[in-house]
């Protein structure tokens, strides 16, 4: 029981150590001064596969958590008779739906923004095709273009010099 917990306790200074070095460069005395308030406060792991902190499991033993500033009251009740207006609120049942997707009839539509035309997604397709700048088959998540680069060399090269032309022309109408 003593070498689980103790070994709980080394886990815990590791991981704090890690993620303060990841962080910001603090000093030792810091990083003990931070694990001596998160023991104070509960705020580290109790013993076993809870997972739970002291603080959650024992609220009593450990002051209480500071309270965080939210809502007021008349904001809540705006949001609701909003929410409600609209029909954003869950419907009864394990459906998941809200009321508008039960109801549609019942709610006013929704203000639809405008979008990309047909025309435009086409012809995005057709150069994302071209340029190989689609997923390959597969689980591995990359670009045709990076499975294949052999294929889409030359249009690789030709966006490159396309690139460095723009660049060139921005740094000269600089000067």
């Amino acid at each position: 029981m003593k070498f689980t917990r103790i070994a709980r306790a080394f886990a815990l200074l590791a991981l704090l150590g890690a993620q303060v070095h990841a962080q910001s460069e603090k000093t030792r005395e810091q990083v003990r001064n931070e694990l001596a308030e998160a023991i104070r406060n509960g705020d580290v792991l109790a013993p076993g596969e809870s997972g739970l902190t002291l603080r959650e499991l024992h609220p009593e033993r450990f002051p209480a958590a500071p309270a965080t500033v939210g809502k007021t009251r008349d904001q809540v009740r705006n949001e609701l008779a909003e929410a409600m207006r609209t029909g954003d609120i869950l419907a009864n049942g394990d459906s998941g739906l809200t009321l508008r997707e039960q109801n549609p009839q019942r709610y006013p539509a929704q203000v639809q923004v405008a979008g990309k035309t047909r025309e435009h997604v086409k012809a995005e397709l057709a150069e994302a095709i071209r340029t190989g700048d689609i997923l390959a088959n597969g689980d591995s998540g990359l670009r045709l273009n990076e499975v294949n680069p052999q294929l889409y060399a030359k249009v690789l090269r030709q966006r490159s010099d396309a690139v460095r032309q723009a660049v060139s022309a921005g740094a000269n109408s600089t000067h």
